[in-house]
């Protein structure tokens, strides 16, 4: 493969980029419901990955990864990631009336949730209006209004995790849990690396910026020697994030046979990379980032949460085939 975006997949990220710089809020605690509703009828976000026979607009999830990246480089909270493994698990292992009857409302922008039948929270299931979950009876659509979401206070405050309780929920029959609770995995693990690195790009881009601006004993700090070469390191940490991410995104939506490798490798990588650059970007804007002012705090946070969301870094690090 080659780590080079096509002429459309450069103008769909700078497309995205450009509307989250004026409609996205770091700040914000939920996912904004206006900017995804442009980001899903303007920009079709949902709808990438998705079938033309589904509504869908018929490209891959490596675009619909793209975007992602894109939404962690802003810090802003949405329920994309959630519904890309939704309807990756539904093009894996539903049968075909549920994908029929779901994955348009997928690609019309519906927030959508994946319970994996681990116990673990639930990332969205708490406002989803689409709940798929994995079962020993098979993988069931839950009707989200008969089950019981309950929230999870978390550092990172935009990030929605809940315990789900099915008990006494009504199900309907959706295809084979096996074959989806593995898709759903490897698509969480390739999107916390997209999440991750844009986040790292971030945090470095204005840990540069704010070193060219802020003067210490005459001069902007980013002409110290020393900070230059903790910047460069971060910089390669950056990079080597993109490569990995870029690679498990095509891998997994080209479904490779070392899909899972590239994955498991990147959301290790990834995930520990932006635990490293943001902590570095507190240290290098000194005393300011560490006011409630600053965004650093956020970008924190998140890494923190991120290693958390598919697993840490050790536990992907430990499914590693060598």
């Amino acid at each position: 493969m080659e780590l080079a975006l096509t002429e459309e997949q450069t103008e769909l990220v700078a497309t995205v980029r450009s509307l989250l710089a004026k409609r996205g809020d770091a700040r914000a605690t939920a996912y904004d419901e206006g900017l995804w509703q442009t980001l899903c009828e303007q920009i079709g976000v949902a709808a990438l990955g998705i079938p033309e026979e589904h509504d869908g607009a018929g490209f891959s999830l490596f675009e619909a990864l793209l975007v992602l990246e894109e939404l962690g480089r802003a810090c802003v909270p949405s329920p994309l990631l959630s519904s890309l493994v939704v309807s990756e698990a539904l093009l894996a292992g539903g049968d075909d009336a549920a994908r029929a009857r779901l994955l348009p409302r997928l690609a019309a922008g519906e927030v959508a949730s994946y319970d994996d039948g681990s116990g673990r929270p639930v990332a969205d299931a708490d406002v989803a209006t689409l709940l798929l979950a994995g079962t020993p009876g098979g993988l069931v659509e839950v009707d989200p209004t008969t089950a019981r979401a309950t929230r999870r206070g978390t550092v990172d405050q935009t990030l929605h995790l809940a315990d789900l309780d099915l008990s006494g929920a009504t199900t309907t029959p959706a295809g084979d849990a096996a074959a989806a609770a593995e898709r759903a995995a490897l698509v969480q693990a390739a999107g916390v690396a997209a999440l991750a690195t844009g986040l790292s790009a971030r945090a470095l881009e204005a840990t540069v910026a704010y070193s060219k601006d802020r003067v210490q004993f005459g001069r902007p700090i980013g002409s110290f020697q020393a900070l230059k070469h903790r910047m460069a390191d971060l910089h390669v940490l950056v990079e080597m994030s993109r490569s990995a991410s870029w690679t498990a995104s095509w891998s997994v939506s080209s479904r490779a046979d070392d899909a899972a490798h590239h994955a498991h490798v990147a959301a290790a990588y990834c995930t520990d990379a932006a635990l490293r650059v943001t902590g570095e970007a507190i240290q290098l804007h000194g005393g300011i980032a560490i006011t409630w002012e600053h965004d650093a705090h956020l970008w924190f946070k998140r890494a923190h949460a991120l290693t958390q969301l598919a697993g840490s870094p050790r536990e992907h690090r430990a499914r590693v085939e060598v």
